[in-house]
């Protein structure tokens, strides 16, 4: 019992301390969010012709998952710059809490991003109601903790100079074959598959349900599941990696 309120005490005490370096750093959240504002600009009124926001913003949400929360081992790269990772490595914080703190407070600010893009397209013209996207950001939180917890195991097991091209360069094209852009049922037959191989495939097709105002169906149980399954893994992931990396 008492391990167990350590744990939640050194995660609190990471997290705000996290929190508070990521809020000082307004341009760091402009700037993560600044890509997928710029399709919603440029590319919405031109996917409003063949779709509808309900479909479209969804998919930038992912977007927004994927370059925030899928690179946030840039920080873990930093902090071994620096030091500060070492200094980390000494103190008593349990090692899940060093993770479960930085991956939170990531989500806070990916959560920031979010309700700026839901924000932006209402006033585009995005007509999604409001339970349905109050689900949705849950759904994106938790694969915003999915995907920090990886990324942050893969910044931990990888050469630092070889991070920003790696990650980089995967991450686009998981963002195509989510959907983001287009529906993946008019691609050919085997990138489908390859699609539905993903999981990102599945979290952004219940966000479509949930905010075209579809709350119980399989497609949206199907994506519930497949977040909570892969934050649960990818923390396991990221502590084991955690623990080694400070053995």
């Amino acid at each position: 019992m008492n391990d167990r309120m350590n744990v939640i005490r050194d995660t609190w005490l990471i997290f705000r301390h996290d929190v508070r370096i990521s809020l000082r750093q307004r341009a760091g959240i402009v700037f993560g969010v600044l890509q997928p504002m710029l399709y919603l600009v440029l590319f919405g009124p031109l996917f409003a012709t063949i779709g509808t926001w309900e479909t479209l913003i969804p998919g930038l949400l992912i977007q927004v998952a994927l370059l925030s929360a899928g690179l946030a081992g840039f920080g873990i790269v930093f902090d071994a710059r620096s030091g500060v990772l070492e200094r980390l490595r000494v103190t008593p914080a349990r090692r899940v809490a060093l993770l479960l703190g930085r991956v939170l407070a990531g989500s806070v600010v990916l959560l920031l991003q979010s309700l700026v893009l839901v924000a932006v397209g209402y006033a585009f013209g995005l007509r999604a109601a409001v339970p349905g996207v109050l689900v949705g950001l849950v759904l994106m939180i938790l694969l915003g903790v999915g995907l920090a917890a990886l990324s942050n195991a893969i910044a931990l097991t990888m050469n630092p100079d070889a991070f920003a091209p790696v990650m980089s360069t995967a991450v686009i094209p998981l963002i195509l074959l989510s959907g983001a852009f287009l529906p993946m049922s008019m691609a050919p037959g085997w990138l489908d598959a390859l699609s539905l191989a993903t999981p990102f495939r599945h979290v952004l097709e219940a966000l479509r349900e949930l905010f075209a105002g579809h709350y119980v169906t399989g497609t949206v149980a199907t994506g519930a599941a497949v977040s909570v399954v892969l934050a649960v893994a990818c923390v396991v992931v990221g502590t084991r990696v955690f623990n080694r990396a400070n053995a």
